[in-house]
């Protein structure tokens, strides 16, 4: 009774939270940022003057096309397009405002606004799906997208992977630390400062082989920025949007130095033996820069001074007609010559605003609840049942007494249980997604799902073996004593004992599967696919707030800890019985009794 109560107690107090996050709940009144709204040319910047000169020396541009093919000789029918008339694209959610999803679930950014306005020219529809970032430039090697679109910055090693097209914008990239701290430019970083950058972007191929340093690599911005905040890491070496963006009036950081290399421009991967697509790309390119698309865009969304002897497109691409900028930049500053900078705040503030914005709370749930609680929901059953069906079976092959049964089932469940998860998932998703892309459209939730189903059983089987290894021997030799075969008499009786044992570690198993849909992400989704991490995720990336994420964890609680507690009761049952709280003998015994007395 007394776990009853406190269970019902946990429940109430989480739909309370929820409750009051709808409703406003306390804390800030303010509206949050939304980083992933074109800004406009009241942001606009001038060049760094605190560019690194040494590390921005101009590199000779051997990529970048003299010319492109005229539009009208495009043949769209021979761009290799995975379906027919759309361009589908593989993209991220968590950097403003280059690539991100907006309040209203979609994939926007300068970036992929820009992408579309080229498609357009080109008579085609985009289809965009989010993913992570390191491992976009695999998926469009191995054609599970046609174009990447990520603000990639390109290399020589990236280019031994893809193919790019011409560059539509340029990489700076800033040093972000603590204020009136000891670092104060790139020539201060050493070995003894902990840096921080996101895995597999071009900042950590800086650090790790321009600056010889180990780095601490982060999934994403916002994290490694909280990390940042936080005193985890001494540095931050960043995209410079995504750190401007990311730094908020109040914040005990700033950028302290840039760097830039006109031989590093920002394209979109496609491909490598896509050209006609990069061509036809190419072509577009030059075009939405003709007629002022890209001039329009840029001042909307990024809106910053263009470095000397950088322009976007082909060699042979006009001159962008922009803004003067630097001017604009002077103007604002000069608006308010005498503004006091804004106090820094106290690790408290920072904590509760980081964490705790009601307002971000309410902002979150409805998204939580009609697209990321289905998706968590569906691929947690989904797999979870078919996970239990081949489970069953790998335990049953696995004390075969047949070694053409038994072998196979014990290399399958020590290769699954052995590889980490999101290995499994990006192998079956990559693998076997483009063989069977007749079957699902190329869209790989499904396959995400199989994913996880496979990585269940694994450990599922191995439940299930042990459950059925500790029925008591006697309990089969007595099926066989009245006439069982030894397969009636394992199906009939040792088994249903057996799993009757492991009830509690099959729920604690779907627990882990609940949170483990969260990997699905990794093979690019639809933004109606995300489930809950991911649309916590995104909104975190809108705001550069951490309380959507708190807030999907909640929903996860909700989820798990009914499911926890059910466990601990199935357990309690299952080892102590039913007791008897009648108090009062069947009346037939009852009857017996007296005739005997």
């Amino acid at each position: 009774m007394v776990r009853s109560r406190w269970v019902r107690a946990w429940i109430l107090a989480l739909l309370v939270l929820l409750l009051a996050a709808l409703t406003g709940g306390c804390g800030s009144s303010e509206a949050p940022t939304d980083l992933c709204a074109p800004p406009g040319v009241g942001s606009a910047s001038a060049v760094p003057t605190n560019l690194d000169a040494a590390a921005a020396a101009a590199g000779e541009d051997r990529f970048t096309t003299a010319t492109t093919t005229p539009l009208d000789q495009i043949d769209v029918t021979a761009l290799g397009l995975l379906k027919p008339g759309t361009i589908s694209v593989g993209t991220l959610s968590d950097a403003p405002p280059s690539i991100c999803v907006d309040a209203s679930g979609t994939f926007t950014g300068f970036d992929n606004e820009l992408l579309r306005a080229i498609a357009d020219k080109l008579g085609l529809q985009v289809e965009f799906s989010g993913t992570e970032f390191v491992g976009l430039l695999s998926q469009v090697a191995n054609k599970r997208f046609d174009v990447g679109s990520s603000s990639i910055t390109t290399t020589d090693e990236r280019r031994r992977t893809v193919g790019f097209t011409n560059g539509y914008d340029f990489g700076y990239f800033s040093l972000v630390v603590p204020n009136n701290g000891a670092v104060k430019g790139f020539s201060d970083l050493s070995a003894d400062t902990r840096i921080g950058v996101v895995q597999g972007t071009v900042q950590d191929d800086y650090v790790v082989n321009t600056l010889g340093l180990d780095p601490v690599k982060f999934p994403d911005y916002n994290t490694a920025y909280a990390n940042l905040k936080s005193g985890q890491i001494d540095a931050w070496v960043a995209p410079s949007q995504q750190a401007e963006g990311a730094i908020k009036p109040g914040d005990p950081t700033s950028i302290v130095q840039n760097t830039f290399s006109l031989n590093n421009f920002v394209g979109w991967a496609v491909n490598k033996n896509n050209q006609p697509l990069i061509d036809a790309l190419n072509s577009g390119l030059d075009a939405v820069i003709a007629d002022g698309t890209w001039a329009k865009l840029y001042s909307e969304w990024v809106p910053r001074q263009l470095p000397e002897g950088w322009k976007p497109g082909s060699k042979a691409a006009p001159e962008p007609q922009l803004p003067d900028f630097a001017a604009l930049a002077a103007e604002h500053a000069a608006e308010n010559p005498n503004a006091a900078p804004a106090q820094e705040k106290s690790t408290l503030t920072q904590l509760r605003e980081t964490f705790f914005d009601w307002s971000l709370y309410r902002q979150a749930i409805p998204d939580l609840l009609k697209t990321g609680l289905p998706n968590t929901v569906i691929l947690a059953l989904t797999s979870g049942v078919v996970g239990t069906v081949v489970g069953m079976l790998l335990a049953i092959a696995g004390l075969s007494r047949t070694r053409w049964l038994r072998w196979p089932a014990r290399v399958y469940t020590d290769v699954f249980r052995g590889l980490p998860a999101v290995v499994i998932i990006l192998i079956v998703g990559l693998g076997i997604g483009p063989v069977v892309k007749g079957i699902t459209g190329n869209n790989p939730y499904w396959l995400g799902a199989a994913a996880l189903a496979l990585l269940a059983a694994a450990y599922i089987g191995e439940i299930f073996r042990s459950g059925i290894q500790s029925v008591d021997p006697g309990q089969l030799e007595a099926a066989r004593a009245i006439g069982f075969s030894h397969r009636r008499a394992m199906n009939l009786v040792v088994i249903p004992q057996g799993v009757r044992r492991v009830l509690p570690a099959l729920m604690n198993q779907f627990i882990s599967l609940i949170k483990d849909s969260s990997l699905i992400y990794f093979l690019g989704l639809l933004a109606t696919q995300r489930e809950l991490f991911a649309v916590g995720r995104d909104l975190n990336a809108q705001t550069g707030n951490l309380s959507p994420l708190v807030a999907a964890g909640l929903f996860y609680l909700v989820l798990t800890i009914p499911l926890t507690h059910l466990v601990n009761y199935i357990d309690r049952r299952l080892r102590t019985g039913k007791s008897d709280t009648s108090g009062t003998l069947d009346p037939l015994d009852q009857a017996i009794v007296v005739e005997r007395g």
